[in-house]
């Protein structure tokens, strides 16, 4: 069969019985699928972008116990807001989610609106996300197109189209709103093979994510043995499965040397914030420099800081791995003392060149601060996160 000339529509109608029966039995509990308030769709759907289902459960959970509204997440103080987001990355997405919660008490009386477009005008939210929380929280006839109902759609039609190109997957998206319109908003359409599940439009969605998730997966071959959809799939007659989706080539890497250095005073660590733009922005880091530096030229960063290291001992070699850039990072440990004029646990201070550092208590440091999960391997000398043998 010429995939060129099938009608999507009809061809994708076809597989809506079969999915949505299997979806009953195999779908997932997860907290913001058992109860799917407006709100918590919408957290779900933004930690999920570039995270695990089972790594997000618990950053969910802590996210909503701290922040249980709209009203809450728009109020939040910045500092807090990045703790309760760390360890997610992409702390972009957070800052996005609170201007929107803003303009949602504002201009919808703190009720997260129910249409696809009007989610759209929101900061953060594409048409993917918009058509989620529409569908699922609200009930409404939107398509929620993400990778996985991409893949498992390219999969079914062994479609040649790059999902990378917009034009192709505005065009998935079109194709399954008319799969999902022709089924209807109502609980019955009253006509004979349109029968379907209370919220079609939401347990369609998350049919299709569901399947693409667990059994018609990326990155190795799909589980065809176990997939309700194997009969229709045209890439699995023709045992071309992972062909597809069609991707653009992924550009290389830029890779950065950095050294990171972890001083210790005390009971006490330094940090210092990252600038408001660029590269985790306004985040709190350990302090680090460019290019891979010697015990000599770390010494002497640290008197730039009017700290005496009185201890120094080479650390162990880390990377981590950005979408577009890549840190491998080489690492010194500083025992240092602070100048007789420094006082308390939260000492401000500057370098010689003018850039402001804070020495704060570990414990603070742990429960207070956001600290990007870049540093984490070294996090792990203070004693947070993962412990060491003692230094």
């Amino acid at each position: 069969m010429d995939s060129d000339k099938i009608n999507r529509t009809a061809y994708m109608q076809r597989i809506v019985p079969l999915l949505t029966e299997w979806f009953q039995i195999h779908r997932r509990s997860l907290p913001w699928r058992d109860n799917p308030l407006p709100y918590y769709v919408w957290v779900s759907e933004i930690m999920l972008q570039q995270t695990r289902t089972e790594a997000v459960k618990p950053y969910f959970s802590r996210f909503t116990e701290s922040l249980p509204t709209v009203r809450a997440l728009a109020d939040c103080p910045e500092d807090r807001l990045m703790k309760l987001w760390e360890g997610l990355g992409y702390y972009s997405r957070v800052r996005n989610m609170q201007k929107a919660a803003m303009i949602i008490m504002r201009d919808y009386g703190g009720i997260i609106p129910p249409e696809a477009p009007e989610l759209r005008k929101l900061p953060g939210i594409g048409s993917y996300t918009a058509g989620a929380i529409s569908s699922i929280a609200y009930g409404r006839p939107y398509a929620a197109v993400d990778g996985n109902v991409l893949r498992v759609s390219s999969r079914l039609l062994a479609d040649e189209g790059c999902i990378d190109d917009p034009k192709v997957k505005k065009g998935w998206e079109d194709t399954l709103n008319e799969v999902i319109r022709f089924y209807g908003p109502s609980e019955s359409s009253g006509e004979a093979g349109r029968e379907r599940p209370s919220n079609f439009p939401g347990t369609f969605n998350q049919a299709m994510m569901e399947i693409g998730a667990t059994v018609c997966i990326p990155n190795g071959s799909p589980e065809c043995g176990r997939c309700p959809l194997r009969a229709l799939c045209l890439a699995h007659k023709k045992g071309q499965e992972t062909w597809y989706p069609v991707r653009k080539p992924k550009a290389a890497r830029r890779i950065e040397e950095r050294t990171v250095v972890v001083i210790r005073s005390g009971k006490s660590a330094v940090i210092r914030q990252r600038d408001r733009k660029g590269l985790l922005a306004g985040l709190w880091e350990l302090p680090n420099f460019p290019g891979k530096l010697s015990e000599e030229k770390v010494i002497e960063q640290v008197c730039c800081m009017g700290l005496v290291p009185v201890k120094i001992l080479a650390l162990p070699e880390a990377k981590h791995v950005f979408s577009h850039v890549e840190w491998h990072m080489s690492g010194f440990l500083a025992d240092a003392a602070k100048p007789p004029d420094a006082f308390g646990d939260d000492w401000i201070f500057h370098d010689d060149s003018g850039r402001e550092y804070h020495l704060t208590g570990i414990l603070k440091l742990q429960s207070d601060y956001a600290v990007p999960g870049a540093f984490s391997a070294y996090l792990r000398y203070l004693g947070i996160g993962r412990r060491q043998d003692t230094l």
